[in-house]
């Protein structure tokens, strides 16, 4: 007979079954010299094969916790210590239970791939602008935090500092999947407080947009160039003055999509143009990823909305150092710790509200 880990929504012996032997044949893969000869798919393996570790350690400590139990409860009639063991056992196996049956629910196809994040300034102009910066800068502390690496490829300053828009590609140095953690960050960020150029000492409020993209690979988008209209012009800077002489600016856009992308920050035009086409790739497979959810269940959909800029989905209030999620009801007072890069706690009530959806779902 299963266990309750073992049977219902996600969690049936065959799909477990299936994930560990998936793990077991990374395994085999993964010692084979010959493998890592390619680095992208060595990668790409590995981070498969340690997104799956949690699942078989928990497995394999869910096995080991019913063997102890098994020979406590034989072995408690001789040694009443063994009664004691077997009881703080009882407790602990439904806990790896539980455990394991998150981990069973179905993934993300994209929770382990690099994203690209893109800020723009939104309602609140000048102001708006700063607090674009602000956020820039709370992502590039966090994933310095996070040991990812960052590189700014597209930005659009403002005149009284900040940005119009800037984007930016965060990069995992190991087999962490960054999608995973960020995929919940999307969408309009509100500021309330007052502004450097407010006299009165008034509180204003203003908002930027935020944008986060799985970054894609050669393999999971193919760009048809006959589909491009590729067009070059001069960089310009804050107040809109050309910031270099030649055309070195790239504005690509994706005819039969009609997505539009403009980089000008590197001063070649061919590092601009794999610039754009980076981002380009990475909103190709989120529009795909869309597409596929609109037909998909209820909660796929509701995960793809929380993407969407047009959903308000966090407050940062200044004066009371208050920082507020309104999609799970998060609140903590840290809002400067928050904005050095402190995200985690926030992070991690979002996804454990996103997990307990999932579980409801099946259930």
């Amino acid at each position: 007979m299963s266990s309750p880990a073992e049977a219902g929504w996600g969690g049936s012996p065959d799909r477990l079954t299936g994930l560990l032997a998936e793990h077991a044949a990374l395994e085999v893969e993964l010692a084979d010299p010959a493998v890592h000869t390619d680095t992208a798919r060595a990668r790409r393996l590995g981070r498969r094969y340690a997104q799956l570790a949690p699942l078989v350690e928990t497995k394999r400590a869910l096995d080991a916790a019913r063997a102890d139990l098994s020979a406590a409860r034989e072995l408690a009639a001789e040694d009443a210590s063994f009664a004691v063991e077997a009881a703080g056992l009882e407790q602990r196996i439904p806990e790896l239970e539980d455990r394991l049956r998150e981990l069973l629910l179905p993934k993300d196809p994209d929770d382990d791939k690099d994203v690209i994040l893109e800020v723009k300034a939104g309602e609140g102009g000048a102001e708006s602008a700063l607090f674009a910066g602000d956020l820039l800068r709370m992502y590039l502390r966090y994933a310095e935090r996070r040991g990812w690496s960052a590189e700014v490829i597209d930005a659009v300053d403002a005149e009284l500092g900040g940005y119009k828009d800037v984007s930016v590609a965060i990069k995992s140095r190991t087999d962490e999947g960054i999608w995973s953690r960020l995929k919940f960050e999307g969408g309009v960020h509100r500021v309330q407080r007052v502004p450097v150029t407010e006299s009165q000492g008034r509180i204003h409020t203003s908002a930027a947009g935020v944008l986060v993209l799985p970054e894609a690979e050669d393999v999971d988008v193919t760009v048809d160039p006959n589909d491009l209209r590729i067009d070059v012009f001069r960089s310009s800077g804050p107040g809109g003055q050309s910031v270099n002489t030649t055309d070195s600016a790239v504005r690509i856009t994706h005819l039969p999509s009609g997505i539009v992308v403009s980089c000008q920050n590197e001063k070649s035009q061919l590092q601009n143009r794999e610039s754009a086409l980076r981002i380009l790739r990475s909103r190709l497979l989120a529009a795909a990823r869309e597409e596929a959810a609109a037909v998909a269940s209820d909660q796929r959909r509701s995960q793809v909305r929380t993407v969407d800029r047009s959903e308000r989905v966090r407050t940062y209030n200044f004066p009371e150092n208050r920082i507020s999620d309104h999609r799970v009801g998060f609140k903590a007072h840290n809002l400067d710790a928050v904005l050095d890069g402190e995200l985690d706690p926030v992070i991690d009530a979002l996804t454990r509200a996103h997990t307990a959806e999932l579980l409801a779902a099946g259930s």
